[in-house]
């Protein structure tokens, strides 16, 4: 298949489509990630996360089939999802006199992490587009990354006006990690045979435990640190 070929085209324009679908984790997962960082370092956040997410994908689609029969790799994965979900519901200590490098850096960690584990799951969806065609695999994800960096850029400012956003992103990272749970290949036969309802339960279940851990997580750690201001200021006026 050369760019030639009408069938060239066809199959590009169905790996850009799949892409923009399967890149809605991602786009979620960066702008969580980015949002606490100063205004001139989140585009760099979205861009080396979006530039990252596509760049495991062209990796991860040449091993997927493989690495999705291991035992317990969706569950370690759903593990981690449920952990990052957790963490991005926790906001930061906010102390300026972090050097923003590391900001940037645990940011981008954050992003890395979130779009490995996100990413073993889906590519099996654009190798089968690409019909085993490399040529079309790579240019049909770098086509893709300026669509996932615009939606990041949106999802980041639409948090800045509706922070609920913030929790739903959180949530739905727990879905998937519970729709990851369930099809490991240690559990997924039984489960389709004998407990078919944990297919809608776990999913459900996964993003409530990230939005009701993260959110209590969070609120025992605002009290915390208004206890703490509370004895500062206290302190001061006493000495």
């Amino acid at each position: 298949m050369t760019p030639l070929d009408p069938l060239f085209w066809t199959a590009l324009l169905k790996i850009i489509g799949v892409n923009i679908i399967l890149s809605g984790d991602n786009a979620v997962v960066i702008a969580l990630a980015a949002r606490s960082l100063p205004a001139h370092q989140q585009k760099r956040a979205i861009i080396w996360g979006s530039g990252a997410a596509i760049i495991m994908r062209i990796v991860l689609t040449a091993f997927a089939v493989a690495l999705l029969q291991f035992p317990y790799l969706k569950i370690v994965g759903a593990v981690l999802l449920v952990w990052i979900g957790i963490k991005l519901l926790v906001p930061d200590d906010g102390e300026e006199h972090i050097a923003s490098h590391e900001n940037l850096g645990a940011a981008i960690k954050t992003i890395l992490i979130a779009d490995l584990v996100m990413s073993v799951d889906n590519v099996i969806a654009v190798a089968a587009a690409a019909k085993d065609n490399v040529t079309l695999l790579i240019l049909g994800l770098a086509i893709s990354i300026p669509l996932i960096i615009f939606a990041s850029t949106l999802l980041l400012k639409l948090m800045e006006r509706f922070p609920i956003i913030i929790t739903v992103g959180a949530g739905l990272l727990g879905f998937v990690a519970g729709e990851m749970a369930i099809t490991d290949p240690i559990n997924k036969h039984w489960i389709e045979h004998n407990a078919a309802w944990m297919e809608y339960v776990v999913p459900v279940a996964g993003a409530l435990l990230v939005v009701l851990v993260g959110t209590q997580i969070a609120k025992r750690k605002k009290n915390l640190n208004q206890h703490h201001q509370v004895a500062e200021q206290t302190s001061s006026a006493s000495g």
